[in-house]
C-alpha cells in the first residue's frame, strides 16, 4: 500500500510556489471589464489551471464570479460546497458514469453530442443543461444541423448555448470570423437563451464574440492568452528552487548527462532541486535536447531581477544554472531562484521549452511547498 501523500513541508522542500489571489481577482475584473456587457465566468478546470480550485475558485466568487466550467463531474463535485450558489458548468458532458455526481451536486452538464442529449432528456427530468455547437474545431460539440434538430425537439431548452473558438489566439486567423458568423446563426434557433463563444483570447478578438457570458481561462492565471501581444496580466504564480551548491569548473568540462553543454569558459554552477519532475520541463535545457536547433535559448532562472541561463539537461531532480556573471557573494548555496514569476514570463518560460503556457502551468509544483496571499 502507497503511503497517504502529505502537504510538502516548506523547510524541506527544494521547489516553492508562491501564488498571488488577489492578482487572480484582479485579472478576472480585467477580463470582466474587457468583456463589455457580458457577464463574466472563470475556467477553474484541472484544479484552476494547477494553482488550486479551492483557494482559486472562492477568491472568483468573492471578486464577483457567478458562473465556473469544470472539466467532470469529480471536480464540479468538489467545488460545490465551495461555492453553494455558483452555476457550475461540466465541459465534459454527462454519462452513466456522472450522472449521479451531476444530479447530486446540482451541477449543469454541457451537452456536446446527440448521445449525451439523448441521454439527459431521457433521464434528467427536464433539469439545466447546456448546449455545445461545433463551429469549426471538430473536438466536441453538436454539429449546427444537429443542433437545429435538438432546437426542433422542443423538449429541455437548454440553459446556455456555447461554442469555442479553435484559433483565437491568432487574431487575423480567417476560422475566427466564420466561427462567429456559424455561431451567430446558430444562435437564432434558441431565441432567450444565454450565449457564450469567447474565451480569454476570444475576449480581445472582438466584440461579436462576447454574447451574453465570457468563459477566461488562461488569462487569469497570468499568460498573455494574444500571440504577439504585449499585454500583460498581472503574475499570478511564482516558482523557485533552491540552490544545493555552488561549484566552480573549468573551461572545457562538461555539465550534467551527455556531456551536451562544454565550458567556454572558468565557471560558476549553480545546482538547484527542481526538475522536470517538478514540471520544469527537460525541453527547457540549455543544450542537448532537439528543441534548441529550433529555439537556440533554453530556460533561465533568475535572481534579484538578474537572469541566469540553464545549462546543461535538465534532469529529474536537478538543474545546473551559470552564475558565472552573477556579483561574488550575490548568490549562495540554499538561497531561491526564481524560474517563473514576475521575472521570468509564463509565456516566456513556455516558449523556452516548446510549449504553451497551459501546459506549463498545469504540470508545475507536483513536490513543491505552497503558500497564498490574498
Amino acid at each position: 500500500m502507497s503511503p497517504p501523500e502529505t502537504e510538502a513541508d516548506s523547510g524541506a522542500a527544494t521547489t516553492r510556489l508562491s501564488i498571488d489571489l488577489d492578482a487572480l481577482a484582479e485579472n478576472w475584473q480585467t477580463m470582466r471589464d474587457l468583456s463589455g456587457n457580458a457577464r463574466c465566468g472563470a475556467a477553474v478546470k484541472a484544479n484552476a489551471y494547477g494553482i488550486g480550485a479551492e483557494q482559486a475558485a472562492p477568491r472568483l466568487a468573492q471578486a464577483g464570479c457567478e458562473d465556473f466550467f469544470v472539466a467532470d463531474a469529480n471536480e464540479g463535485a468538489s467545488l460545490r460546497h465551495l461555492l453553494p450558489d455558483a452555476r457550475i458548468f461540466v465541459l465534459n458532458g454527462v454519462f452513466d458514469g456522472s450522472f449521479g455526481q451531476t444530479l447530486a451536486h446540482d451541477l449543469i452538464p454541457v451537452i456536446n453530442s446527440p448521445e449525451q442529449a439523448q441521454f439527459w432528456t431521457g433521464h434528467a427530468g427536464g433539469r439545466a443543461h447546456a448546449l455545445h455547437v461545433d463551429t469549426g474545431m471538430n473536438r466536441l460539440g453538436l454539429t449546427p444541423e444537429q443542433a437545429a434538430d435538438h432546437a426542433q425537439s422542443g423538449d429541455h431548452a437548454p440553459v446556455l448555448l456555447m461554442s469555442h473558438f479553435a484559433c483565437a489566439d491568432e487574431p487575423d486567423h480567417p476560422l475566427n470570423a466564420r466561427q462567429i458568423e456559424t455561431f451567430t446563426q446558430v444562435r437564432t434557433l434558441f431565441p432567450g437563451i444565454d450565449a457564450s463563444l469567447a474565451n480569454s483570447a476570444g475576449i480581445f478578438l472582438d466584440p461579436r464574440a462576447h454574447h451574453d457570458l465570457t468563459r477566461p481561462g488562461i488569462a487569469l492565471y497570468g499568460a498573455n492568452p494574444v500571440n504577439g501581444s504585449d499585454r500583460q496580466m498581472r503574475c499570478v504564480v511564482t516558482a523557485e528552487t533552491r540552490i544545493l551548491q555552488i561549484r566552480d569548473a573549468r573551461a572545457g568540462e562538461p555539465v550534467s548527462y551527455g556531456a551536451a553543454h562544454v565550458l567556454s569558459r572558468d565557471s560558476r554552477i549553480a545546482v538547484c532541486g527542481v526538475g522536470y519532475a517538478d514540471g520544469f520541463h527537460r525541453s527547457g535545457s540549455g543544450a542537448g535536447v532537439p528543441l534548441r536547433s529550433a529555439v537556440p535559448t533554453g530556460a533561465c532562472g533568475a535572481i534579484a531581477g538578474v537572469r541566469m541561463p540553464v545549462i546543461g539537461k535538465i534532469t529529474m531532480d536537478l538543474t545546473m544554472f551559470d552564475v558565472t556573471d552573477v556579483p561574488e557573494g550575490a548568490v549562495n548555496s540554499g538561497d531561491w531562484i526564481e524560474v517563473l514569476g514576475p521575472t521570468i514570463h509564463l509565456n516566456e518560460a513556455a516558449d523556452a521549452a516548446g510549449t504553451i503556457s497551459y501546459e506549463l502551468l498545469t504540470s508545475l509544483g507536483h513536490r513543491a511547498a505552497r503558500s497564498y496571499r490574498g
